[in-house]
Protein backbone atom coordinates (compact mmCIF):
# COMPACT_ATOMS: atom_id res chain seq x y z
CA UNK A 1 0.00 0.00 0.00
CA UNK A 2 2.95 2.34 0.70
CA UNK A 3 6.38 2.14 -0.33
CA UNK A 4 9.24 3.90 0.45
CA UNK A 5 12.44 4.08 -1.54
CA UNK A 6 15.60 5.40 -0.21
CA UNK A 7 13.79 8.55 0.49
CA UNK A 8 15.89 11.30 1.90
CA UNK A 9 14.55 14.93 2.94
CA UNK A 10 16.29 18.30 3.75
CA UNK A 11 14.62 21.59 4.05
CA UNK A 12 15.73 24.80 2.58
CA UNK A 13 18.41 26.31 4.85
CA UNK A 14 19.07 22.81 6.86
CA UNK A 15 22.29 21.94 7.82
CA UNK A 16 21.31 18.42 7.96
CA UNK A 17 18.82 15.28 6.69
CA UNK A 18 15.32 14.82 8.56
CA UNK A 19 14.92 11.85 6.78
CA UNK A 20 17.82 9.50 5.59
CA UNK A 21 17.86 6.81 3.17
CA UNK A 22 14.45 5.73 4.41
CA UNK A 23 13.29 2.38 2.65
CA UNK A 24 10.14 0.10 4.41
CA UNK A 25 6.40 -0.65 2.50
CA UNK A 26 3.63 -0.91 4.82
CA UNK A 27 1.07 -3.46 3.29
CA UNK A 28 -2.39 -3.18 3.25
CA UNK A 29 -4.07 -3.12 7.02
CA UNK A 30 -1.31 -2.84 8.52
CA UNK A 31 -1.10 -0.14 12.26
CA UNK A 32 2.16 1.12 11.89
CA UNK A 33 3.60 3.62 14.93
CA UNK A 34 6.23 6.08 13.93
CA UNK A 35 8.39 7.44 16.87
CA UNK A 36 11.19 9.75 18.07
CA UNK A 37 12.58 12.73 19.98
CA UNK A 38 10.82 15.94 19.39
CA UNK A 39 11.28 18.01 16.63
CA UNK A 40 13.30 15.07 14.63
CA UNK A 41 10.94 14.65 11.77
CA UNK A 42 8.35 13.03 12.61
CA UNK A 43 5.42 14.68 11.24
CA UNK A 44 7.67 15.41 7.61
CA UNK A 45 7.46 11.51 7.33
CA UNK A 46 3.78 11.22 7.90
CA UNK A 47 3.31 14.40 5.55
CA UNK A 48 5.17 12.62 3.07
CA UNK A 49 2.93 10.09 2.68
CA UNK A 50 0.42 12.39 0.58
CA UNK A 51 2.75 14.81 -0.74
CA UNK A 52 2.25 17.80 1.67
CA UNK A 53 6.17 17.67 2.00
CA UNK A 54 7.58 19.12 -0.16
CA UNK A 55 4.80 20.41 -2.44
CA UNK A 56 3.29 22.54 0.26
CA UNK A 57 6.81 23.07 2.34
CA UNK A 58 9.43 22.99 0.20
CA UNK A 59 12.63 20.66 0.70
CA UNK A 60 14.69 18.53 -1.34
CA UNK A 61 13.34 14.93 -1.73
CA UNK A 62 15.21 12.30 -2.75
CA UNK A 63 14.41 9.08 -3.53
CA UNK A 64 10.78 7.68 -4.34
CA UNK A 65 7.23 7.12 -2.25
CA UNK A 66 4.22 5.41 -3.77
CA UNK A 67 1.01 4.87 -2.26
CA UNK A 68 -1.36 2.49 -3.97
CA UNK A 69 0.48 2.80 -6.55
CA UNK A 70 0.81 6.57 -7.01
CA UNK A 71 4.07 8.65 -6.50
CA UNK A 72 3.73 11.43 -4.76
CA UNK A 73 6.23 13.02 -6.77
CA UNK A 74 3.58 13.37 -9.72
CA UNK A 75 0.62 13.40 -7.66
CA UNK A 76 -0.03 16.40 -5.70
CA UNK A 77 -1.69 16.40 -2.26
CA UNK A 78 -5.27 17.33 -3.91
CA UNK A 79 -4.87 14.23 -6.41
CA UNK A 80 -4.60 11.73 -3.18
CA UNK A 81 -7.49 13.27 -1.09
CA UNK A 82 -9.76 10.19 -2.27
CA UNK A 83 -7.11 7.26 -1.01
CA UNK A 84 -5.62 9.53 2.48
CA UNK A 85 -6.92 11.24 4.83
CA UNK A 86 -4.51 12.97 7.60
CA UNK A 87 -4.97 14.35 10.44
CA UNK A 88 -2.59 16.75 11.91
CA UNK A 89 -1.09 18.00 15.39
CA UNK A 90 -2.85 20.52 15.76
CA UNK A 91 -6.67 20.09 14.54
CA UNK A 92 -8.40 23.64 14.63
CA UNK A 93 -5.34 25.13 12.13
CA UNK A 94 -7.55 22.08 9.40
CA UNK A 95 -10.90 23.61 10.33
CA UNK A 96 -13.00 24.85 7.47
CA UNK A 97 -16.36 24.46 8.81
CA UNK A 98 -18.45 26.64 11.69
CA UNK A 99 -20.08 23.60 13.32
CA UNK A 100 -19.50 19.72 13.99
CA UNK A 101 -21.90 18.38 10.79
CA UNK A 102 -20.55 21.15 8.53
CA UNK A 103 -16.91 19.88 8.93
CA UNK A 104 -17.42 16.34 8.56
CA UNK A 105 -19.90 17.07 5.52
CA UNK A 106 -17.45 19.43 3.94
CA UNK A 107 -14.69 17.13 2.57
CA UNK A 108 -17.88 14.86 0.89
CA UNK A 109 -18.90 18.01 -0.97
CA UNK A 110 -15.42 18.66 -2.65
CA UNK A 111 -15.61 15.62 -4.09
CA UNK A 112 -19.54 15.22 -5.00
CA UNK A 113 -20.42 12.79 -2.93
CA UNK A 114 -24.25 11.81 -3.13
CA UNK A 115 -26.55 13.49 -0.28
CA UNK A 116 -27.84 10.49 0.24
CA UNK A 117 -24.20 8.42 0.95
CA UNK A 118 -23.06 11.70 2.98
CA UNK A 119 -26.11 11.63 5.15
CA UNK A 120 -25.37 7.78 5.68
CA UNK A 121 -21.52 8.51 6.09
CA UNK A 122 -22.10 11.31 8.10
CA UNK A 123 -24.48 9.62 10.82
CA UNK A 124 -21.87 6.62 10.81
CA UNK A 125 -18.87 8.79 11.96
CA UNK A 126 -21.37 10.97 14.90
CA UNK A 127 -21.88 7.30 16.46
CA UNK A 128 -18.47 6.01 15.97
CA UNK A 129 -16.48 8.83 17.72
CA UNK A 130 -19.63 9.34 20.34
CA UNK A 131 -19.85 12.99 18.50
CA UNK A 132 -23.45 12.81 18.14
CA UNK A 133 -24.45 15.38 21.12
CA UNK A 134 -22.20 17.74 19.21
CA UNK A 135 -23.39 17.86 15.57
CA UNK A 136 -24.86 21.27 15.87
CA UNK A 137 -21.86 22.66 18.05
CA UNK A 138 -19.92 25.62 17.09
CA UNK A 139 -16.08 23.93 16.69
CA UNK A 140 -14.79 26.70 17.99
CA UNK A 141 -16.55 26.05 21.43
CA UNK A 142 -15.50 22.49 21.73
CA UNK A 143 -12.49 21.52 23.99
CA UNK A 144 -9.20 20.31 22.53
CA UNK A 145 -9.60 16.88 23.13
CA UNK A 146 -13.62 17.29 21.18
CA UNK A 147 -11.58 19.16 18.65
CA UNK A 148 -9.62 16.33 17.92
CA UNK A 149 -12.27 13.97 17.45
CA UNK A 150 -13.94 16.03 15.13
CA UNK A 151 -10.91 15.87 12.83
CA UNK A 152 -10.36 12.42 13.05
CA UNK A 153 -13.73 11.97 11.92
CA UNK A 154 -13.54 14.38 9.11
CA UNK A 155 -10.87 12.28 7.78
CA UNK A 156 -12.70 8.77 8.76
CA UNK A 157 -15.72 10.48 6.65
CA UNK A 158 -13.97 10.28 3.53
CA UNK A 159 -13.53 6.04 3.82
CA UNK A 160 -9.85 6.50 2.55
CA UNK A 161 -7.98 3.28 2.45
CA UNK A 162 -4.79 5.21 4.44
CA UNK A 163 -5.18 7.20 7.08
CA UNK A 164 -2.62 9.17 8.44
CA UNK A 165 -2.31 10.47 12.32
CA UNK A 166 0.15 12.94 13.53
CA UNK A 167 -0.34 12.67 17.75
CA UNK A 168 -4.46 12.22 17.94
CA UNK A 169 -4.71 11.22 21.38
CA UNK A 170 -2.46 14.13 22.62
CA UNK A 171 -5.70 16.11 23.65
CA UNK A 172 -7.72 12.64 24.71
CA UNK A 173 -8.52 12.03 28.30
CA UNK A 174 -7.48 8.35 28.66
CA UNK A 175 -10.96 7.23 28.30
CA UNK A 176 -11.40 9.00 25.19
CA UNK A 177 -8.14 7.69 23.58
CA UNK A 178 -8.62 4.45 24.61
CA UNK A 179 -12.12 4.41 22.56
CA UNK A 180 -9.98 6.09 19.27
CA UNK A 181 -7.64 3.78 19.20
CA UNK A 182 -10.12 0.71 19.71
CA UNK A 183 -11.83 2.44 17.04
CA UNK A 184 -8.58 2.78 14.85
CA UNK A 185 -7.70 -1.07 15.23
CA UNK A 186 -11.27 -2.78 14.22
CA UNK A 187 -10.94 -0.16 11.09
CA UNK A 188 -7.59 -1.99 10.51
CA UNK A 189 -8.86 -5.76 11.06
CA UNK A 190 -12.26 -5.13 9.73
CA UNK A 191 -12.10 -2.96 6.41
CA UNK A 192 -8.00 -3.55 5.73
CA UNK A 193 -7.45 0.40 6.83
CA UNK A 194 -3.98 1.06 6.69
CA UNK A 195 -3.12 3.37 9.67
CA UNK A 196 0.37 5.35 10.50
CA UNK A 197 0.44 6.92 13.67
CA UNK A 198 3.04 9.65 15.33
CA UNK A 199 2.78 9.55 18.92
CA UNK A 200 4.59 10.61 22.04
CA UNK A 201 2.15 8.59 24.67
CA UNK A 202 3.38 5.35 24.17
CA UNK A 203 1.58 3.57 26.86
CA UNK A 204 -1.37 4.52 25.18
CA UNK A 205 -0.94 2.70 21.50
CA UNK A 206 1.71 0.36 22.42
CA UNK A 207 -0.51 -2.56 22.23
CA UNK A 208 -2.08 -2.25 19.00
CA UNK A 209 0.40 -1.65 16.86
CA UNK A 210 2.03 -4.05 14.36
CA UNK A 211 4.99 -2.61 13.63
CA UNK A 212 7.44 0.37 14.91
CA UNK A 213 9.86 3.07 12.76
CA UNK A 214 12.02 4.75 14.79
CA UNK A 215 13.64 7.79 13.11
CA UNK A 216 16.86 8.35 15.25
CA UNK A 217 18.45 12.33 15.38
CA UNK A 218 20.65 11.58 12.70
CA UNK A 219 18.18 11.32 10.13
CA UNK A 220 18.68 7.36 10.43
CA UNK A 221 15.64 4.82 11.18
CA UNK A 222 14.77 1.26 12.27
CA UNK A 223 11.87 -0.65 11.56
CA UNK A 224 10.45 -3.47 13.27
CA UNK A 225 7.74 -5.32 15.56
CA UNK A 226 7.22 -3.49 18.96
CA UNK A 227 9.37 -6.31 20.77
CA UNK A 228 12.14 -5.11 18.26
CA UNK A 229 12.61 -1.70 18.63
CA UNK A 230 11.54 -1.67 22.59
CA UNK A 231 14.26 -4.33 23.41
CA UNK A 232 16.69 -1.68 23.58
CA UNK A 233 15.51 2.06 22.23
CA UNK A 234 15.84 4.75 25.19
CA UNK A 235 12.64 6.28 24.01
CA UNK A 236 9.90 3.85 25.94
CA UNK A 237 6.77 4.07 28.21
CA UNK A 238 6.93 2.82 31.70
CA UNK A 239 5.51 -0.15 31.26
CA UNK A 240 8.90 -0.94 29.10
CA UNK A 241 11.46 0.63 31.58
CA UNK A 242 9.71 -1.44 34.37
CA UNK A 243 10.47 -4.41 32.54
CA UNK A 244 14.03 -3.33 32.09
CA UNK A 245 14.39 -2.46 35.85
CA UNK A 246 12.80 -5.84 36.51
CA UNK A 247 15.37 -7.63 34.45
CA UNK A 248 12.23 -9.51 32.57
CA UNK A 249 12.77 -11.90 30.32
CA UNK A 250 10.39 -10.14 27.68
CA UNK A 251 9.43 -6.43 27.48
CA UNK A 252 5.75 -6.20 28.40
CA UNK A 253 3.99 -4.37 26.20
CA UNK A 254 0.50 -4.66 28.25
CA UNK A 255 0.01 -4.97 31.75
CA UNK A 256 -1.82 -7.99 32.08
CA UNK A 257 1.46 -9.28 30.40
CA UNK A 258 3.64 -7.76 32.99
CA UNK A 259 1.41 -8.42 35.86
CA UNK A 260 1.92 -12.06 35.23
CA UNK A 261 5.60 -11.91 34.89
CA UNK A 262 5.75 -10.18 38.13
CA UNK A 263 3.35 -12.36 40.52
CA UNK A 264 5.92 -13.37 42.73
CA UNK A 265 7.67 -10.37 43.25
CA UNK A 266 4.61 -8.25 43.96
CA UNK A 267 3.87 -11.30 46.78
CA UNK A 268 7.03 -10.78 48.09
CA UNK A 269 7.11 -6.69 48.22
CA UNK A 270 6.03 -4.77 51.25
CA UNK A 271 4.22 -0.80 50.18
CA UNK A 272 6.05 1.62 52.10
CA UNK A 273 3.61 5.03 53.63
CA UNK A 274 3.88 7.64 51.35
CA UNK A 275 5.20 10.86 52.69
CA UNK A 276 3.55 13.79 53.59
CA UNK A 277 3.93 16.42 50.73
CA UNK A 278 5.67 19.35 52.44
CA UNK A 279 2.65 22.84 51.94
CA UNK A 280 3.35 26.13 52.79
CA UNK A 281 0.44 27.51 54.63
CA UNK A 282 0.58 30.47 52.25
CA UNK A 283 -2.84 30.55 50.10
CA UNK A 284 -1.86 31.69 46.54
CA UNK A 285 -5.14 31.01 44.70
CA UNK A 286 -9.11 31.42 45.82
CA UNK A 287 -11.31 30.69 43.92
CA UNK A 288 -15.00 31.20 45.71
CA UNK A 289 -18.61 30.69 43.98
CA UNK A 290 -16.90 30.37 39.98
CA UNK A 291 -19.44 29.88 37.61
CA UNK A 292 -18.71 30.06 33.87
CA UNK A 293 -21.69 30.30 31.41
CA UNK A 294 -21.08 30.00 27.39
CA UNK A 295 -24.51 31.12 25.73
CA UNK A 296 -26.74 29.58 28.28
CA UNK A 297 -24.86 26.56 28.59
CA UNK A 298 -23.31 26.36 32.37
CA UNK A 299 -19.77 24.78 32.31
CA UNK A 300 -18.99 25.51 35.74
CA UNK A 301 -21.29 26.51 38.70
CA UNK A 302 -20.56 27.82 42.33
CA UNK A 303 -16.92 25.91 42.27
CA UNK A 304 -14.87 26.67 45.57
CA UNK A 305 -11.29 26.13 45.47
CA UNK A 306 -7.68 27.26 47.57
CA UNK A 307 -3.97 26.21 46.17
CA UNK A 308 -1.50 26.80 48.50
CA UNK A 309 2.39 27.71 47.98
CA UNK A 310 4.43 24.28 47.53
CA UNK A 311 1.67 22.47 46.17
CA UNK A 312 1.52 20.62 42.29
CA UNK A 313 -2.31 20.71 41.45
CA UNK A 314 -3.47 18.12 38.83
CA UNK A 315 -6.96 19.21 37.15
CA UNK A 316 -7.90 16.36 35.52
CA UNK A 317 -10.89 14.92 33.71
CA UNK A 318 -12.80 13.58 30.63
CA UNK A 319 -12.99 16.10 27.45
CA UNK A 320 -15.58 19.10 27.76
CA UNK A 321 -15.66 18.95 31.69
CA UNK A 322 -14.36 22.38 32.32
CA UNK A 323 -10.68 22.31 32.97
CA UNK A 324 -9.66 24.89 30.50
CA UNK A 325 -12.69 27.12 31.18
CA UNK A 326 -11.37 27.00 35.30
CA UNK A 327 -7.81 27.68 34.15
CA UNK A 328 -8.74 30.88 32.01
CA UNK A 329 -11.45 32.28 35.15
CA UNK A 330 -7.95 31.55 37.34
CA UNK A 331 -5.75 33.80 35.31
CA UNK A 332 -8.30 36.62 35.22
CA UNK A 333 -9.43 36.16 31.30
CA UNK A 334 -12.61 34.73 31.21
CA UNK A 335 -15.38 36.87 30.77
CA UNK A 336 -17.87 34.50 30.80
CA UNK A 337 -16.80 34.08 34.41
CA UNK A 338 -18.81 35.28 37.32
CA UNK A 339 -17.58 34.72 41.13
CA UNK A 340 -14.05 36.12 43.40
CA UNK A 341 -10.64 35.16 41.62
CA UNK A 342 -7.65 36.08 44.59
CA UNK A 343 -4.00 35.53 43.87
CA UNK A 344 -2.19 36.33 47.08
CA UNK A 345 -5.08 38.31 48.15
CA UNK A 346 -5.34 40.82 44.67
CA UNK A 347 -8.36 40.34 43.24
CA UNK A 348 -6.97 39.52 39.12
CA UNK A 349 -9.73 42.01 37.21
CA UNK A 350 -8.79 44.88 39.35
CA UNK A 351 -4.70 43.78 38.50
CA UNK A 352 -2.59 45.68 35.93
CA UNK A 353 -0.97 43.50 33.00
CA UNK A 354 2.35 43.83 34.82
CA UNK A 355 0.64 43.20 38.23
CA UNK A 356 -0.80 39.86 36.65
CA UNK A 357 2.49 39.14 34.68
CA UNK A 358 4.52 38.76 38.69
CA UNK A 359 0.93 37.29 39.78
CA UNK A 360 0.66 35.02 37.09
CA UNK A 361 2.26 32.75 34.43
CA UNK A 362 -0.24 31.13 32.30
CA UNK A 363 0.75 28.28 29.31
CA UNK A 364 -2.14 27.72 27.41
CA UNK A 365 -4.07 25.17 25.39
CA UNK A 366 -2.69 26.41 22.09
CA UNK A 367 0.76 27.87 23.44
CA UNK A 368 1.43 29.88 19.48
CA UNK A 369 -1.43 32.43 20.78
CA UNK A 370 1.96 34.17 22.72
CA UNK A 371 4.12 33.40 19.98
CA UNK A 372 4.46 37.00 17.91
CA UNK A 373 7.99 37.70 16.80
CA UNK A 374 9.85 36.35 13.69
CA UNK A 375 12.57 34.08 15.73
CA UNK A 376 13.01 32.25 18.55
CA UNK A 377 15.95 33.88 19.87
CA UNK A 378 13.92 37.80 19.54
CA UNK A 379 11.17 35.76 21.71
CA UNK A 380 13.80 34.71 24.26
CA UNK A 381 14.96 38.23 24.32
CA UNK A 382 11.38 39.67 24.46
CA UNK A 383 10.47 37.70 27.39
CA UNK A 384 14.05 38.61 28.88
CA UNK A 385 13.42 42.57 28.23
CA UNK A 386 9.95 42.24 29.96
CA UNK A 387 10.67 40.18 33.19
CA UNK A 388 13.95 42.27 33.47
CA UNK A 389 16.19 38.80 33.72
CA UNK A 390 19.85 38.82 32.30
CA UNK A 391 20.15 38.57 28.78
CA UNK A 392 20.21 34.50 27.63
CA UNK A 393 17.69 33.89 30.95
CA UNK A 394 14.82 32.37 28.81
CA UNK A 395 16.70 30.54 25.73
CA UNK A 396 19.09 28.71 28.14
CA UNK A 397 15.87 27.69 29.59
CA UNK A 398 14.57 26.19 26.41
CA UNK A 399 18.25 24.72 26.08
CA UNK A 400 17.10 22.75 29.17
CA UNK A 401 13.67 21.73 28.23
CA UNK A 402 14.46 20.81 24.44
CA UNK A 403 18.41 21.23 23.36
CA UNK A 404 19.11 22.15 19.44
CA UNK A 405 16.91 24.96 18.53
CA UNK A 406 18.17 27.34 16.40
CA UNK A 407 17.65 30.76 17.79
CA UNK A 408 17.49 31.78 13.88
CA UNK A 409 14.34 29.47 13.62
CA UNK A 410 11.01 31.00 13.12
CA UNK A 411 8.51 29.86 15.79
CA UNK A 412 5.94 28.89 13.02
CA UNK A 413 8.98 26.33 11.86
CA UNK A 414 8.37 24.71 15.19
CA UNK A 415 7.36 21.21 15.55
CA UNK A 416 3.91 21.38 18.29
CA UNK A 417 6.41 20.37 20.94
CA UNK A 418 8.92 22.94 20.20
CA UNK A 419 6.43 25.50 20.51
CA UNK A 420 5.04 24.19 23.46
CA UNK A 421 8.75 24.24 25.13
CA UNK A 422 9.34 27.55 23.72
CA UNK A 423 6.26 29.39 25.71
CA UNK A 424 6.75 27.00 28.64
CA UNK A 425 10.27 28.69 28.73
CA UNK A 426 8.83 31.98 28.59
CA UNK A 427 6.48 31.68 31.31
CA UNK A 428 8.44 30.37 33.37
CA UNK A 429 11.33 31.86 33.67
CA UNK A 430 9.70 34.87 35.45
CA UNK A 431 9.10 33.11 38.71
CA UNK A 432 5.37 33.88 38.88
CA UNK A 433 3.74 33.14 42.63
CA UNK A 434 1.14 31.04 40.35
CA UNK A 435 1.97 29.17 37.48
CA UNK A 436 -0.62 27.52 35.36
CA UNK A 437 0.07 25.15 32.50
CA UNK A 438 -3.02 24.04 30.37
CA UNK A 439 -1.50 20.48 28.61
CA UNK A 440 2.12 21.19 28.93
CA UNK A 441 3.12 17.69 27.58
CA UNK A 442 1.38 17.91 24.42
CA UNK A 443 4.11 17.16 21.74
CA UNK A 444 7.37 16.20 24.31
CA UNK A 445 9.04 13.02 24.27
CA UNK A 446 10.00 10.96 27.47
CA UNK A 447 12.93 12.76 27.52
CA UNK A 448 11.72 16.43 27.60
CA UNK A 449 8.52 15.50 29.57
CA UNK A 450 11.53 14.04 32.17
CA UNK A 451 12.74 17.75 32.15
CA UNK A 452 9.10 19.32 32.68
CA UNK A 453 8.71 17.33 35.27
CA UNK A 454 12.16 18.33 37.28
CA UNK A 455 11.55 22.04 36.62
CA UNK A 456 7.53 22.11 38.03
CA UNK A 457 9.45 20.50 41.02
CA UNK A 458 11.65 23.50 41.10
CA UNK A 459 9.15 26.11 40.10
CA UNK A 460 7.01 24.27 43.35
CA UNK A 461 9.60 25.77 46.05
CA UNK A 462 8.84 28.54 45.79
CA UNK A 463 5.04 29.25 44.16
CA UNK A 464 1.62 27.15 43.60
CA UNK A 465 1.52 25.22 39.66
CA UNK A 466 -1.57 23.99 38.17
CA UNK A 467 -1.12 21.83 35.66
CA UNK A 468 -4.44 20.70 33.63
CA UNK A 469 -3.33 17.11 31.59
CA UNK A 470 -4.58 14.18 30.32
CA UNK A 471 -1.06 12.39 31.03
CA UNK A 472 -1.54 10.33 34.32
CA UNK A 473 2.02 9.27 34.08
CA UNK A 474 3.24 13.26 34.63
CA UNK A 475 0.84 13.53 37.30
CA UNK A 476 2.25 10.70 39.11
CA UNK A 477 5.38 11.74 38.27
CA UNK A 478 5.11 15.39 39.78
CA UNK A 479 1.29 15.79 41.13
CA UNK A 480 1.20 16.47 45.01
CA UNK A 481 -2.72 16.48 44.80
CA UNK A 482 -5.42 15.61 42.23
CA UNK A 483 -8.51 17.55 41.44
CA UNK A 484 -11.27 15.46 39.18
CA UNK A 485 -13.35 17.42 37.64
CA UNK A 486 -17.02 16.34 36.25
CA UNK A 487 -19.59 18.86 34.49
CA UNK A 488 -17.87 21.87 36.23
CA UNK A 489 -18.05 20.17 39.29
CA UNK A 490 -15.43 18.96 41.74
CA UNK A 491 -15.54 15.43 42.35
CA UNK A 492 -12.70 14.52 43.56
CA UNK A 493 -10.16 16.55 45.56
CA UNK A 494 -7.14 14.74 47.61
CA UNK A 495 -3.36 13.72 47.85
CA UNK A 496 -2.34 12.13 43.89
CA UNK A 497 -2.07 8.60 45.19
CA UNK A 498 -5.45 8.38 46.78
CA UNK A 499 -7.11 9.66 43.45
CA UNK A 500 -5.52 7.93 41.08
CA UNK A 501 -5.79 4.65 42.22
CA UNK A 502 -9.25 5.18 43.19
CA UNK A 503 -9.77 5.46 39.35
CA UNK A 504 -9.11 2.51 37.10
CA UNK A 505 -8.98 4.85 33.96
CA UNK A 506 -6.62 7.15 34.86
CA UNK A 507 -4.17 5.29 37.13
CA UNK A 508 -0.91 5.04 35.55
CA UNK A 509 0.62 1.76 34.15
CA UNK A 510 2.96 0.95 36.18
CA UNK A 511 -0.17 1.65 39.08
CA UNK A 512 -2.21 -1.17 37.43
CA UNK A 513 0.43 -3.48 37.10
CA UNK A 514 1.69 -3.51 41.04
CA UNK A 515 -1.63 -2.94 42.51
CA UNK A 516 -2.78 -3.39 45.13
CA UNK A 517 0.46 -2.01 46.28
CA UNK A 518 0.34 2.00 46.53
CA UNK A 519 3.08 2.67 43.74
CA UNK A 520 2.26 5.15 40.65
CA UNK A 521 6.61 5.21 39.23
CA UNK A 522 8.94 2.73 38.35
CA UNK A 523 11.11 4.53 40.80
CA UNK A 524 8.68 3.74 43.54
CA UNK A 525 8.77 -0.53 42.92
CA UNK A 526 12.53 -0.33 42.50
CA UNK A 527 12.48 2.21 46.15
CA UNK A 528 10.12 -0.57 47.27
CA UNK A 529 12.77 -3.09 46.34
CA UNK A 530 15.63 -1.66 47.66
CA UNK A 531 14.35 -1.73 51.43
CA UNK A 532 12.59 -4.64 51.28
Amino acid sequence: MIEFSNVSLIYPNATKTVIEDLSFSVAEGEFVLVIGSTGVGKSSLLRLINGLVPHHTGGILGGDISVDGLSTRTVKPGGLAHLIGIVGQNPAHGFVADTVEEELAFSMETLNVAPDIMRKRIEEILDLLSLAPLRNRLIATLSGGEQQRVAIGAALVMHPKVLVLDEPTSALDPIAAEEVLSILQRLVHDLSLTVIISEHRLERVIQFVDRVIYIEGDGSSRIGTPQEIFKDSPIAPPIVHLSRALGLKEVGLTVRQVRRETEELRASLKSQPEPTPVVDATEVLNIKDLSVNYDGKKVIERLNLSVHRGEIVALMGRNGAGKSSLLTSAVGINDHATGAVRVLGRDLAKASSAERMQLVGYVPQEPSDLLYHQSVGQECASADRDLKLPTGSTFNRLQELIPGISPDTHPRDLSEGQRLALVVSIIISGSPELTILDEPTRGLDYSAKATLSAIIKELAQSCAVIVATHDVELVAEVATRVIFIADGEIVADGPTIDVLLSSPSFAPQVAKVMAPSPWLTVGDVISAIENS
